[in-house]
C-alpha cells in the first residue's frame, strides 16, 4: 500500500505547495483559534471566515473568554455566519474544556469528540494543526483529491472505502511536534497539501465530492425554516440590545412583516410560537413574564 501512495503523495506535496494559501489561522498553533477556524469553516467560504475570525478572536481571546461569555454575546457576535447552533455548541465546548481540562484542550480524538459540537473531522482538525498528531481527517476537499485520484468515474463512495486510504497516506509518527513545523512531511502539512489541491480540483473539474455517499446538496436558505429560525434569534437579540424581550404575538407579527418584505405570504400562526418552541428547548431563548429573551 505505501509503495502505490508513493507517487500520489508526491504529487499532493507538489500541488500543494504550488496553490498554498496564506491563512490567518495557519500561522498558530493555538488549538482555540485552530477549532474557532474549523467551526467557522464548516458550510462556510473561506472568503466570509477571512472577514469574521479575527473579530472573533479580539471579542474572545481565550477558551476562558468563550465560557465566560453570556449566549446572547456569543449568538451576536456569530450573527452572519449561519447555523446558530454551532455559536452554542462552542459557548459550551468551551465551558467544558475551562472546567474539566483547565483550559488546555485534550489531544485525544474521543476527548475531543465528547466536546460539544465537535465531531471526527474537527477533533482531527485541531489533532493535525495545533498539534501535529496523525489521523483521519475527513472533510469535502480531503474527499475531493481521494474520490479523484482513487475512485475515477465511481459513484457513491461511503466514507469506510476512504478511511484506510486517508490514514495509511497521513504521515506520522504519532508524537506532538514530532517533525520540524515547516517540514512537507508532518500531518499539519500534509492536510493543508490536501486541502488547498481539492479547493483547485473543485474549479478546475465537476466536484468529486458528489460522487461520495455522504454527499448533500445544501438546502435552500431562502424562505425555508432555518432562515426563520435564524430571523427570530436577530429580533430577540436587538430586543435584549434594547433592554427587552417580545412577547409571542410580536413575534409572529414581525415574523410575517419580514415574509412580506421578502414577498412571501405570512406564515402559518402556529409557525412563530413552534419556531420559539424549539429554539427554547435547544437553549437558545427563554420566556419570562409573558416576553422571550435570548436565555
Amino acid at each position: 500500500m505505501a509503495a502505490a501512495t508513493d507517487p500520489f503523495r508526491a504529487l499532493v506535496r507538489t500541488e500543494g505547495a504550488r496553490l498554498y494559501r496564506d491563512l490567518p489561522w495557519r500561522n498558530t498553533r493555538d488549538p482555540y483559534a485552530i477549532w474557532i477556524s474549523e467551526v467557522m469553516l464548516q458550510q462556510t467560504q473561506v472568503p466570509r471566515v477571512l472577514t469574521r475570525w479575527d473579530a472573533w478572536l479580539d471579542r474572545f481571546p481565550s477558551v476562558f473568554a468563550l465560557a465566560e461569555a453570556g449566549a446572547g454575546e456569543v449568538l451576536e457576535a456569530w450573527q452572519g455566519m449561519g447555523y446558530n447552533r454551532r455559536a452554542l455548541a462552542l459557548k459550551s465546548a468551551a465551558e467544558q474544556v475551562a472546567g474539566e481540562y483547565d483550559g488546555v484542550f485534550p489531544t485525544g480524538a474521543r476527548d475531543l469528540c465528547a466536546l460539544p459540537g465537535i465531531g471526527p473531522a474537527t477533533a482531527q482538525g485541531i489533532r493535525s494543526f495545533a498539534f501535529d498528531l496523525p489521523g483521519v481527517y475527513l472533510e469535502t476537499n480531503v474527499r475531493t483529491v481521494f474520490l479523484h485520484h482513487h475512485f475515477p468515474d465511481v459513484p457513491s463512495v461511503p466514507d469506510r472505502e476512504l478511511i484506510p486510504l486517508v490514514e495509511s497516506a497521513c504521515p506520522g509518527p504519532e508524537a506532538p511536534y514530532a517533525q520540524p513545523a515547516d517540514s512537507s512531511d508532518t500531518p499539519r502539512a500534509w492536510y493543508y497539501a490536501l486541502l488547498d489541491y481539492g479547493a483547485q480540483l473543485k474549479k478546475t473539474i465537476p466536484n468529486p465530492s458528489r460522487r461520495s455517499s455522504s454527499y448533500t446538496r445544501q438546502s435552500k436558505f431562502e424562505g425555508s425554516r432555518r432562515q426563520k429560525r435564524a430571523e427570530i434569534v436577530r429580533m430577540l437579540l436587538d430586543a435584549q440590545r434594547a433592554g427587552g424581550g417580545l412577547p409571542t404575538d410580536e413575534v409572529a407579527q414581525r415574523l410575517a412583516a419580514f415574509e412580506r418584505t421578502a414577498g412571501r405570504e405570512a406564515p402559518e400562526a402556529d409557525l412563530a410560537p413552534s419556531i420559539l418552541s424549539d429554539l427554547a428547548r435547544e437553549g437558545f431563548c427563554v420566556e419570562r413574564d409573558g416576553a422571550w429573551t435570548i436565555a
